[in-house]
């Protein structure tokens, strides 16, 4: 039995959902989305407000989202690694630590952006 594949604008609707329910359940479940999250949250308006190029403001609104966006590939890599199997496994460790790292060389991306910036207004 072959499945229908959903195109257009149903496609693009299921996908938002999905794209929600994911989001939502890690706000709900992981601290550290959370805390990203609340930082965005106030990082993206200052960064809207400081008085910088265009091309700093989104270096620093794309900086903060990447963090987001490798949390939450981080957090699929971790639920994936768990569905196999809680038993310890050398591989199962190594992908978790790769995500954490990713994680990680995320948010000092994100620290040298905003650090660089912020050095160049306060020597203006």
């Amino acid at each position: 039995m072959e499945l229908k594949k959903r195109t257009g604008i149903s496609r693009i609707a299921y996908a938002t959902v999905y794209s929600y329910r994911g989001l939502k359940h890690n706000i709900i479940h992981e601290a550290a989305i959370r805390q990203e999250v609340i930082a965005a949250l106030f990082l993206i308006p200052l960064a809207c407000w400081l008085d910088v190029s265009l091309s700093e403001r989104l270096l620093m609104v794309c900086s903060v989202l990447l963090v987001i966006i490798v949390e939450l590939l981080n957090t699929a890599i971790e639920a994936a690694v768990d569905r196999i199997g809680l038993e310890h496994h050398e591989l199962s460790g190594l992908a978790k630590d790769t995500g954490s790292a990713a994680v990680f060389f995320a948010l000092l991306i994100c620290s040298i952006v905003w650090l660089s910036v912020g050095w160049s207004l306060y020597n203006a």
